[in-house]
């Protein structure tokens, strides 16, 4: 007969639902010991850890299997928090867009601090910033401090919008899952560079050509990131 060794098995993810008691505790807790976490974001469901934790952004590349050449970008809690990423005097060209389109999905690639770990930026001198609307995303970051991130996928699958989606590609690779049902928009943000001398549209997504034109800005395009 044969016996099956459990203690070697696989450890499941741990799934919570974002209104339940204490689900921003425990999330809080496990991201600050240095955890690679699932969240729900208004655009598709995120992996998260510490914009500042080296060792845990290792994790996220290895959970995602993301190729360490492609940067994360960061989500905020607060745009209070866009210095402790962004070089300060990169933010007032940005202002008018921040004011415009945050919260929402509208990533914008900005000069770093030097400070930020070399693996968050794929040793480049820029980091896509984003404040998300979505009310969990924010209060964790607020709690926690910008976090590094990438879609809930296994790299060159496709996002997920829902919390069930994202744990069958991802069950084992994490501890903890916060499901707060589908994700309001179900599509990765738009990302624009402003790092250059004329902006630069690196993915389409919820906010167009059109929505920016409106916003005084018409950028080239420079193919998805």
């Amino acid at each position: 007969m044969e016996i099956t060794d459990r203690s070697r098995a696989q450890p499941k993810t741990a799934v919570i639902a974002a209104g339940q008691a204490g689900a921003l505790e425990k999330a809080a807790a496990a991201v600050e010991r240095g955890a690679v976490i699932g969240v729900p974001t208004d655009t598709v469901y995120g992996l998260v850890c510490l914009c500042q934790n080296a060792a845990a952004i290792d994790r996220l590349f290895a959970v995602k299997e993301r190729p360490s050449q492609k940067a994360l970008p960061v989500l905020l809690g607060d745009v209070r928090q866009l210095p402790a990423v962004v070089r300060p005097a990169s933010q007032a060209p940005a202002q008018p867009l921040i004011d415009r389109y945050w919260p929402g999905p509208l990533t914008l690639v900005l000069p770093a601090r030097s400070h930020l770990p070399p693996a968050l930026t794929a040793a480049g001198g820029t980091v896509g910033v984003r404040l998300p609307d979505h009310p969990f995303l924010r209060a964790l970051a607020r709690r926690v401090g910008p976090l590094a991130s990438s879609s809930a996928n296994r790299s060159g699958q496709p996002p997920c919008a829902t919390a069930a989606a994202a744990l069958a590609q991802l069950d084992g690779r994490i501890p903890l899952l916060i499901d707060a049902g589908p994700a309001p928009l179900a599509q990765s943000s738009t990302v624009l560079d402003l790092s250059g001398p004329q902006p630069t549209l690196l993915r389409e997504g919820p906010i167009g050509l059109k929505e920016l034109a409106a916003a005084g800005i018409r950028p080239g395009a420079s193919g998805e990131q």
